[in-house]
């Protein structure tokens, strides 16, 4: 059984930057993918950022892509989200989620079975 846990939330003032980092646990070797999601105030849960396990290929929400990178380290199972230059409408709480099924989409929630409790990231103006 795979669960996942995320760490590194936190409260930042906006410009600043962010890590998230994501650890995997039991079974990891089964994984295909480690997507971010988040989820602001009195909105629905969004796509973040996903990483392919098998080969690394990432995937970005829409504006994502050039504030945000994903990476992972496959020896520790682990997957970081770094954030850059946060908005305070990044504020929300971030999810970590694993999935085992390969012809998925990484950027959809239900196409993962695994999810962290979620950590908060609160940016200032």
């Amino acid at each position: 059984q795979v669960s996942v846990t995320e760490s590194g939330g936190g409260f930042v003032q906006a410009g600043n930057s962010l890590r998230l980092t994501c650890a995997a646990f039991g079974g990891t070797s089964g994984i295909v993918g480690v997507g971010w999601f988040r989820q602001g105030p009195g909105k629905d849960r969004e796509f973040v950022a996903a990483i392919r396990w098998i080969d690394g290929n990432t995937y970005f929400g829409d504006s994502k892509k050039g504030r945000f990178s994903i990476s992972r380290d496959n020896a520790k199972s682990t997957v970081d989200l770094q954030m850059y230059s946060l908005k305070p409408e990044d504020t929300a709480v971030y999810y970590c989620a694993a999935t085992r099924q390969w012809f998925a989409s990484l950027m959809t929630p239900s196409s993962y079975a695994y999810w962290g409790q979620g950590t908060q990231v609160t940016v200032s103006s």
